[in-house]
C-alpha cells in the first residue's frame, strides 16, 4: 500500500479523505484521528468492505495502525478495490508526534486548555477534583506534592488541575511535576516533553532502568513494571523533599478495580483515594481524580485537540496490554463493557458500585482481613 506522510495529509482538504483506524478497541480508547472510521482488518475482505461501503469512492482512504507497519503491508487490491488507498507513515504515534512539532501553537494550546478547565469543563473536571481533595483531605497545609506524569491524558489533566487549584491559594502547598524515564525510546520521551511544553507544565525528568529489568520477564511484565515504577517515584519524590505522590487514577478506574477484584481476584477491595506507603515512611499516595469521570477527561482532551499515547514504554509498538496499574487492557475493556451493559437497565449501576465499598456491613461478611490478619465470623459467633 502506498504511504502518505503527515505533511502530505495536512495539505489535503479534509473532505477529500477518510482516516481508517485498524487498531483494537483498547488502543482507540486513548485517541484517534479526527473523523476516523474504525474497521476490524482481521475480518474477511467482504466484511471489511461492507464496513466502508458508505464512503464515496472519490474519497481517499488513509489507513493507520499504531506505528504504520501493519497498514503498510495491507493488500488494498484485495480488500478495497475501487478506492485510492494510503498507509499513514508512522501510524497514530507518528501523527501525534508530528502534530506536536508545531511549537508556534504551544501558547495557544496552553491558553485554551486552561480556559476550558475554568469555564467549559469547570463543573465536570475542576469541581469533582476540588471535591475529592476536600472530602479525602488530599491536599494539606505545607504539602510538597510530586505530581507523577506518565504522559497519558489522565496525568496530564491532573497536572493542569493542580496548577488551577494552586492558583486559588486556599492552601499553601508546593508542586513538583515528576516524569520518570524508565527507558523510553527517544521518540516517546520527546512526545511527553512536547505535550508538557505545549500545556505549560514544568516537568522534572529522572531516569531508571526499569524497562531493561522487566524486558525478559514473560509472566505479568506490566504488573511488575507498575510496581517498580511506583517504588522509584516514591524514592525520587522523597529525595526532592516531597511528602506525597499523586497518581492519575479516576472514578472509572475505581469502579472497574472493585468489579475486577470480585470477578478475577475473588476479593472485595477498593482503589483508595489515599494511602500510606508501607516502604517509604512518612510518604503518602493520593488520587485527586478519584471523582472525575473518564468520559469527561476524554471530552476535555478532544475539545482541546490534544493527543496522548496509551503507553510510552518500549513495548508500545507491539503491546496494547499496558495499563498504569499493571492490569491488562483486555480485562479492563471487558469490565468496561460489562458496566456499560448493566447501565442500560440500571442507570445507577456505576454509583452503586462506587458506593458499595463505603457501605460494607461487617455483620453480613463471612470473613475479612485487617492489617494482614484474617477474621472469620465464627470467631465471635
Amino acid at each position: 500500500m502506498k504511504e502518505i506522510t503527515y505533511e502530505e495529509l495536512k495539505a489535503l482538504s479534509k473532505d477529500s479523505y477518510v482516516p481508517v483506524d485498524i487498531r483494537d478497541e483498547g488502543l482507540r480508547a486513548y485517541g484517534t484521528l479526527p473523523q476516523a472510521v474504525a474497521v476490524d482488518i482481521d475480518e474477511s475482505p467482504e466484511t471489511v468492505g461492507a464496513q466502508l461501503a458508505s464512503i464515496p469512492k472519490d474519497r481517499k482512504l488513509v489507513f493507520y495502525c499504531e506505528v504504520g507497519r501493519k497498514t503498510r503491508d495491507l493488500d488494498d487490491e484485495a480488500y478495497f478495490p475501487g478506492w485510492d488507498c494510503y498507509s499513514l507513515a508512522g501510524g497514530y504515534i507518528g501523527y501525534v508526534r508530528a502534530s506536536l512539532a508545531d511549537e508556534s501553537k504551544a501558547g495557544e494550546k496552553q491558553k485554551k486548555a486552561e480556559e476550558s478547565i475554568q469555564k467549559t469543563f469547570h463543573k465536570r473536571l475542576f469541581s469533582p477534583f476540588a471535591k475529592a481533595c476536600k472530602t479525602y483531605r488530599l491536599i494539606e497545609e505545607g504539602d510538597r506534592i510530586a505530581v507523577c506524569i506518565s504522559g497519558g491524558k489522565d496525568s496530564m489533566l491532573m497536572a493542569k488541575l493542580f496548577q488551577e487549584i494552586q492558583r486559588h491559594r486556599q492552601c499553601n502547598f508546593e508542586l513538583t511535576f515528576l516524569v520518570m524515564d524508565p527507558g523510553y525510546n527517544e521518540e516517546n520521551r520527546a512526545l511527553i516533553e512536547s505535550n508538557a511544553k505545549a500545556l505549560g507544565i514544568p516537568i522534572t525528568i529522572f531516569e531508571s532502568n526499569i524497562f531493561d529489568a522487566v524486558d525478559t520477564i514473560e509472566k505479568s511484565p506490566c504488573y511488575l513494571c507498575a510496581r517498580m515504577r511506583r517504588g522509584h517515584l516514591y524514592s525520587k519524590a522523597r529525595e526532592l523533599g516531597c511528602n506525597k505522590i499523586a497518581l492519575g487514577h479516576h472514578y472509572d478506574d475505581v469502579i472497574e478495580t472493585i468489579l475486577m477484584g470480585m470477578l478475577y481476584g475473588a476479593q472485595i477491595q477498593s482503589m483508595m483515594p489515599k494511602l500510606h506507603s508501607t516502604n517509604f515512611e512518612g510518604m503518602e499516595l493520593i488520587r485527586p481524580l478519584y471523582l472525575v469521570r473518564e468520559s469527561d477527561i476524554c471530552a476535555w482532551r478532544d475539545y482541546n485537540e490534544l493527543h496522548f499515547l496509551q503507553c510510552a514504554c518500549h513495548f508500545t509498538e507491539t503491546c496494547s496490554t499496558c495499563h498504569e496499574d499493571g492490569t491488562t487492557s483486555s480485562k479492563r475493556l471487558e469490565t468496561k463493557k460489562l458496566i456499560a451493559a448493566l447501565k442500560k437497565d440500571n442507570p445507577f449501576v456505576e454509583s452503586n458500585i462506587f458506593n458499595s465499598v463505603s457501605n460494607v456491613s461487617l455483620d453480613t461478611v463471612i470473613a475479612y482481613k485487617k492489617d494482614g490478619v484474617r477474621h472469620h465470623f465464627l470467631d465471635e459467633y
